[in-house]
């Protein structure tokens, strides 16, 4: 026979016992990059893109051209002050031609729907602005990305199902997609 806490055999529901689930933390806050977000968007650029992550002068010219209220520069916030996620449309002036230069989820919080949520939003504010294209280069191995980008209507963009060879440099191959708005 064994000894058993007092607390135990009197705890039949095991209310006192059962482990404590921690909380779900709070979804993140989708919104317009703010310049004091740089510092922030380049850690996370870095974390997740790591040698091919943007370089911070061309990081804050980017911000430059397509943060604010009504741009194409949206972050995920998780309240405490790091970046959970962004993405990035550029869009051409005149030919309604849109390319998205970069969508990037932190590692701990893919597979949330954050990706896709940050994806809806700049196409629908694409949409909106009256761009009736917008490509998109992904690396051919990234199942995930491919996906979801199906997913949301984008398709290889011609000749050869959209691949091409070393697009980006020697052995940087990558799809082109895209998505007729």
């Amino acid at each position: 026979m064994t000894a058993e806490p007092l607390e135990r055999a009197l705890d039949h529901e095991q209310r006192l016992t059962r482990p404590t689930p921690l909380p779900e933390p709070p979804p993140p806050l989708l919104r317009p990059a703010r310049e004091s977000d740089l510092p922030e968007l380049q850690r996370l650029d870095e974390e997740v893109f790591r040698e091919v992550a943007y370089p911070a002068f061309l990081l804050r010219q980017l911000h430059d051209l397509y943060a604010g209220p009504a741009g194409h520069l949206l972050v995920l916030d998780d309240g405490d002050g790091r970046l959970r996620g962004y993405v990035l449309a550029a869009t051409a002036a005149f030919h309604r031609d849109s390319w998205i230069l970069g969508l990037c989820v932190a590692e701990d919080r893919r597979r949330h729907g954050l990706g896709r949520e940050l994806m809806v939003e700049v196409l629908e504010r694409l949409r909106r602005c009256g761009t009736e294209r917008v490509r998109l280069t992904v690396e051919p191995a990234n199942d995930a990305a491919i996906l979801l980008y199906r997913s949301l209507g984008f398709r290889p963009e011609p000749p050869d199902g959209g691949m091409r060879r070393d697009y980006f440099g020697p052995g940087e191959d990558r799809e082109v997609m895209c998505l007729v708005l």
